[in-house]
């Protein structure tokens, strides 16, 4: 395929789509290096937003989908007759705070960590696309391993993990607890920046 039809494939396999697709598969499909498929994502995505559209061209790891302005989540949240979703309660944030930051865990491990049962908050948050299963640990039982999805980056507004804020240490204080505490503040303020 030639580069000046790239970003029209691209963004028509985004939109047909209407789900993340790999980088990978793209560059397969349009028989480009992936390097180029990103150079051509990125083009789409700064235009999207310097011409105002009401669409974005959002990149989730190693993938790309095409989503609404997150401007316009209220407008299109009425003509499709949704409800916003609830904000997340200070439980689901420190769940998903220790899964984003030490995953993959397993629900033994965040509950240990918490200091209390969290089978219904993994539950909710796998319900709601935030976290999902991601295989087994190798010890007896078991037990499920948790990560996080590419709707978690997408809720967020960030592109991969590595964007998440870094923790800073703090001396003379357990440092698993601090953890989990500067991990569920970085969700928060993150989570309060894309609603703002």
């Amino acid at each position: 395929m030639d580069l000046e039809k790239l970003e029209p494939a691209i963004e028509g396999i985004l939109f047909a789509s209407g789900e993340a697709v790999s980088v990978k598969r793209l560059s397969a499909v349009l028989v480009q290096p992936e390097e180029a498929v990103l150079d051509a994502a990125k083009n789409i995505a700064d235009k999207l937003i310097r011409d105002g559209h009401g669409i974005r061209l959002v990149r989730l790891d190693g993938a790309l989908q095409l989503c609404s302005a997150p401007e316009y989540g209220d407008i299109i949240r009425q003509a499709l007759e949704t409800r916003k979703p609830p904000k997340l309660t200070q439980t689901a944030l420190e769940v998903l705070a220790i899964t984003a930051y030490f995953q993959p865990v397993t629900r033994a491990y965040i509950d240990k960590l918490r200091g209390t049962d969290s089978s219904y908050t993994v539950g909710v948050l796998t319900e709601r696309g935030l976290i999902e299963p991601c295989g087994t640990l190798d010890a007896p039982g078991r037990p499920t391993l948790f990560r996080t999805t590419p709707d978690f980056l997408r809720v967020f507004g960030i592109s991969s993990l590595d964007e998440l804020p870094e923790l800073p240490q703090k001396k003379g204080e357990d440092p698993e607890q601090l953890k989990i505490e500067e991990s569920i503040d970085a969700l928060r303020s993150m989570e309060e920046l894309v609603e703002g």
